[in-house]
């Protein structure tokens, strides 16, 4: 089975809760290879704490760097360097679906020559892009969606966050890539209402993965 991999449009556009949606809906192991900072809690920790099913296994991060930068600055403050290879190498061993999240967006770097986008493509990973409904999101998401066009990438589909404005057909017609779910805003986090959006979102999502 394909990895899903986890991007987004940038930072902070929900990543990690549509992460945690997708792993209790498919009840699919985690993996965040890549944690940049930890001062308050890592993303895996955050899915731990959210996921009500007892099939997921959340599987330890390879590079867990203190500073909260992009993971080649991180990385570099700790003398250490990212390397796609030992990614690879390190892809948890499970038979359940596996979730991958990534850190920012595509053109993250990872290392001076290699990005998010040059590991989604060596893991030949399903793609679900993350978006937040935000100003300047439509241009954020057709800009990602072009260069997952453009290197030919395996792409499920949009989840949107928020909902400012509400483009999300707008962007999936433009963009190509089908609309999966809009998660509106939630006022509360917890494993209910995560549990509560997973069991919308199953059906369609076992239907394409």
């Amino acid at each position: 089975m394909k990895p899903i991999f986890i991007t987004g449009t940038g930072t902070d556009v929900g990543k990690t809760l549509v992460a945690a949606i997708v792993t209790e809906a498919l009840k699919a192991d985690y993996w965040k290879p890549v944690q940049a900072g930890f001062s308050d809690g890592t993303d895996s920790l955050f899915i731990q704490e959210m996921i009500s099913n007892n099939k997921t296994t959340i599987h330890p991060e390879l590079y867990k760097l203190k500073m909260p930068a992009s993971p080649h600055l991180s990385a570099a403050a700790e003398n250490k360097e990212i390397k796609i290879k030992e990614i690879i190498n390190h892809l948890p061993k499970t038979k359940n679906r596996l979730v991958i999240e990534g850190a920012g967006g595509l053109m993250v770097p990872l290392n001076k020559k290699k990005m998010i986008l040059n590991l989604i493509l060596r893991l030949k990973a399903k793609v679900i892009i993350v978006s937040k409904n935000e100003l300047g999101s439509i241009n954020h998401s057709l800009l990602t969606a072009a260069v997952l066009k453009k290197e030919k990438a395996d792409v499920a589909g949009w989840i949107f966050t928020e909902d400012y404005q509400n483009y999300e057909d707008e962007i999936a017609g433009w963009s190509g890539f089908p609309l999966i779910a809009n998660v509106k805003h939630l006022p509360v986090v917890s494993r209910e209402t995560i549990k509560e959006q997973a069991l919308k979102m199953r059906p369609l999502l076992k239907s394409i993965l």
